[in-house]
């Protein structure tokens, strides 16, 4: 499924190339968060065309609640229900599952819990997130696994792994007895835990690494610990997931994180702060961020930057931009967000460049100090 193309020869960042029945994938790459089979505020040929996504990421919670897997199942799976022909990855649901700790119990079977919909009753097994996975069609699925907090102690975060080893094992054990139902091929990625314990994140990495997973994963990290911890734990576990595989950083994170991460062996990442943060008013350009709600735009009839083509950088004044998202009018909520986006993917593209010529090690340190400034 991956190959590995190149590594750079300061740091861990890597040049490689994933295959699928949907696509090629060329990594290190960004996944737009297409949650419930829609990236919000964009539409399917504008993350082909504008965006240039090559894989979007879609949730198991969310679509087995709504619309459903009979509902999935008819459609022809995810695929064919969204009009979206490229790769797309599933995570498993574990993370919304284990958000909702005031309506959910953790039992070895696996975790019940109450939907955020209605308040119905219901409960994710290894087993049937597989099977959930399987009638969505996805081309990348995800292991069930369970996200510790950041504060949680070492005592909870061992009991936590352990469970979420199990039940790798136990999706590991489904996938391989069950197939494909629309003809084309599906892999399933583990995912590793530990929480911000450099022993725990060890031992799962190993024990992850040991099941053979097509592909691995970095869960419960972005979720509250400090970002210099997020990057010690990174780079602790890419020491111990297989270099043949792919290793996907769940979950991160703004542009800087991103390169960061690829400089300690990351291939994949995703992360709802491209479009979140836009319709909120936050672009992101290779100067540093802007707050387009900020009253010093309302006055600026010029383009933020002409060098940079979006529609937003280098088509409409930033005083539109601003009117349209201080109005919240849709139409600036879609440029905002497909701007995000095209941005976090051309920053893979030069990230995938600077590995393929050798400079990545002495580029990326000035990349994030530039990525990290505010406009």
């Amino acid at each position: 499924m991956f190959e590995l193309l190149k590594t750079d020869t300061e740091t861990k960042a890597r040049l490689g190339i994933l295959e699928t029945d949907h696509g090629s994938i060329q990594t290190p790459i960004f996944m737009p968060v297409g949650t419930l089979a829609t990236v919000k505020a964009v539409s399917q040929p504008d993350l082909k065309l504008k965006v240039k996504a090559q894989i979007i990421l879609g949730n198991t919670y969310h679509l087995y609640l709504r619309p459903g897997n009979d509902v999935m199942f008819q459609a022809g799976g995810l695929h064919q229900f969204m009009e979206w022909n490229s790769p797309i990855l599933t995570d498993s649901g574990g993370y919304q599952v284990f958000s909702l700790s005031s309506s959910r119990k953790l039992e070895e079977k696996g975790a019940t819990f109450k939907s955020h919909i209605d308040g119905s009753k219901h409960q994710f097994t290894p087993e049937n997130v597989i099977q959930t996975q399987r009638t969505l069609g996805s081309d990348i699925m995800m292991v069930l696994d369970e996200c510790p907090p950041a504060d949680s102690s070492h005592e909870y975060a061992l009991q936590s792994m352990h469970l979420t080893h199990r039940w790798a094992k136990r999706c590991l054990d489904e996938f391989k007895t069950t197939t494909p139902l629309y003809g084309h091929q599906q892999f399933l990625f583990g995912i590793c835990q530990g929480c911000v314990f450099p022993d725990l994140r060890k031992q799962s990495a190993q024990a992850i690494a040991e099941l053979d997973f097509d592909g691995n994963a970095i869960g419960g990290l972005s979720v509250g610990e400090p970002i210099p911890v997020m990057y010690d734990m990174t780079d602790l576990v890419t020491d111990y997931l297989p270099e043949h595989k792919a290793r996907y950083l769940m979950g991160v994170g703004t542009p800087a994180n991103l390169i960061e991460g690829v400089a300690r062996g990351v291939d994949m990442f995703d992360c709802v702060m491209p479009t979140r943060n836009a319709r909120n008013g936050m672009i992101f350009t290779w100067n540093g961020t802007v707050n387009i709600r900020n009253s010093k735009w309302k006055k600026h009839f010029s383009p933020l930057d002409e060098t940079y083509h979006t529609e937003i950088t280098s088509g409409y004044d930033m005083a539109y931009i601003h009117h349209l998202i201080r109005c919240n009018e849709l139409l600036g909520l879609q440029l905002a967000s497909v701007h995000n986006l095209t941005f976090y993917l051309d920053v893979m593209k030069v990230v995938r460049e600077k590995i393929a010529d050798g400079t990545f090690s002495s580029w990326y340190p000035k990349a994030v100090k530039q990525l990290e400034a505010r406009i």
